[in-house]
């Protein structure tokens, strides 16, 4: 088993990585040390809990139990979804001592983590993310949040869990599909801070897309050491951190767009790291060469490199103006200095990012 610190200070928390972590009594005590009361909630949706549920539990005997069982889908990210948390531990009468636990992908995290921040103003609450997408991204960090029609992500609060526990087994059971998306998310450390690791999966995409348990446990763990050095930099994204949303607004405008679910959150960041890719191309930053190299990764993750069929450039200015990015009227773009080294600005042309657009929107 590998070991993770995201170090912030007095919220600082260990991430857990490994086989066959769910099983066994004595991996009861990964989780008991990081829970203070005798009452938890453990969190989950309809996919999961028939998987790992009755595992979890049993890392859990002695505590004052409840389950919560959400729908599976980006389109129940919302807020009268997540009334279902709280109707949960309001009846079991949970107060400010209970622990929440998220067992399962993004979605389930990110609602989990919002609830434990609003319930009675905060309580704890743990990761036990699922998806490689979840194991590499949402569960480290603290971002939690739901949607809204008008923009993903757009409520929500920073909410750091006591612990992240990532069994990479979980992922035996993942669709490719959804493997896929959570790819995206590994292959973005690379292109932001990381020249080595991504020099790394240039040569080992094929064993990491074959599940390979030593590539992929590299994977998770150099993915999970790069978010943590920038949370531990910038916990509340006033400027580093900011660099973690290479292709994001792009992406969410193409979720927005599409109806959330259409296309996964991976999925959509793909497409939005190649829109990136070419504008920092344009504007002079990374070569020709480099742009092709990012395009080729992700067609070997099987993951898409075009916007929407559908999508026409003016749709994504407009959903792209409501970016959680855009500071007093002006929108920030996270960019490529080099391959290794994101940036973020607004001061860009904006002709190019029209043209850009224009050039890859087929309507």
């Amino acid at each position: 088993m590998l070991e993770l610190k995201v170090d912030l200070g007095e919220r600082s928390y260990p991430i857990f990585i490994g086989s066959g972590l769910y099983t066994g009594n004595s991996r009861a005590e990964l989780l008991k040390p990081y829970i203070k009361g005798q009452q938890v909630a453990i969190v989950t949706n309809e996919t999961i809990a028939p998987l790992y549920l009755e595992q979890v539990r049993s890392m859990l005997e002695g505590f004052e139990l409840i389950e919560v069982i959400l729908p599976d889908g980006e389109e129940y990210k919302s807020l009268s979804v997540l009334e279902q948390v709280f109707d949960g531990l309001l009846r079991a009468r949970h107060t400010r001592k209970t622990t929440l636990i998220a067992l399962g992908g993004g979605v389930v995290g990110d609602m989990t983590g919002f609830a434990a921040a609003a319930y009675q103003r905060g309580v704890d609450f743990i990761q036990i993310p699922t998806t490689l997408l979840s194991q590499v991204d949402s569960s480290v960090g603290g971002k939690t949040g739901v949607n809204h029609p008008l923009g993903k992500n757009m409520i929500g609060a920073f909410h750091q869990p006591n612990v992240v526990l990532i069994d990479i087994d979980s992922l035996s059971t993942l669709p490719g599909r959804e493997f896929s998306a959570g790819v995206a998310e590994v292959i973005k450390y690379g292109l932001i801070c990381d020249r080595d690791f991504y020099q790394w999966l240039q040569s080992n995409i094929d064993r990491v897309m074959a599940r390979d348990q030593e590539a992929l446990t590299y994977a998770i763990h150099r993915s999970c050491s790069d978010k943590a050095w920038v949370v531990a930099e910038d916990e509340k994204e006033s400027g580093l951190r900011a660099i973690l949303n290479l292709g994001h607004t792009f992406g969410h405008a193409i979720e927005t767009h599409t109806g959330y679910g259409e296309w996964l959150h991976g999925e959509a960041v793909a497409a939005g790291m190649v829109m990136a890719a070419e504008l920092s191309c344009r504007l002079g930053h990374i070569g020709r060469e480099e742009v092709r190299d990012v395009v080729d990764m992700l067609k070997t993750a099987c993951l898409p490199i075009e916007p929407p069929e559908d999508m026409s450039s003016e749709q994504f200015i407009e959903l792209m103006s409501i970016d959680k990015k855009v500071l007093d009227g002006k929108l920030r773009l996270v960019l490529l200095e080099q391959i290794g080294k994101a940036f973020v600005t607004d001061q860009f042309d904006r002709s190019v990012l029209d043209e850009m657009l224009q050039d890859m929107c087929r309507v």
